[in-house]
């Protein structure tokens, strides 16, 4: 018995050394995360909904960008988005996304958040993901996963918007 309570002792000393350097690196590939000019993009973009700047939200889409929360149509083009965002943002006093985890894998940033508001008198938080799909520093498509009903009641919503 001794000799296998040893035997894994000198395994966990082994083991340790290689978790701790393995827990280690991963924060340079949370800075490289950072450091990722799709992130940048989408940084921007919580930069422009923080400061309630529906055309600035707007500008970040590609001419031909493409708004799609799942449940609900899609909303193609940036002219068409530019209504939704300024509707959004005008009618709320306060708003802040709250990332919880980013993520990425090529041109496409998961941003997993909490959007925090004041709608029309009405303070409210939603847990949301959302799928960024950046193209020359824009975003061409951003897919919103979340539930509408817990949304439209927390803005204090009757119907839909």
């Amino acid at each position: 018995m001794i000799s296998k309570h040893w035997t894994i002792a000198a395994a966990l000393l082994v083991a340790l050394p290689a978790a701790i350097a393995a827990k280690d690196s991963t924060k340079p590939k949370e800075s490289a995360v950072a450091q990722d000019p799709n992130v940048a993009v989408v940084m921007e973009m919580i930069a422009a909904w923080d400061a309630r700047d529906g055309d600035k939200i707007a500008d970040m889409f590609t001419e031909d960008g493409v708004l799609h929360s799942m449940m609900i149509a899609p909303i193609k083009g940036r002219e068409a988005i530019r209504p939704r965002m300024k509707f959004l943002v005008d009618n709320a006093s306060h708003m802040k996304i709250t990332p919880r985890t980013i993520a990425v894998t090529g041109n496409t940033v998961f941003l997993e958040r909490t959007d925090s508001f004041t709608f029309k008198g009405h303070k409210g938080s939603v847990p949301v993901v959302g799928v960024l799909e950046i193209r020359d520093g824009k975003v061409a498509e951003w897919r919103e996963y979340y539930d509408r009903k817990e949304l439209l009641e927390a803005m204090g919503v009757k119907g839909d918007f």
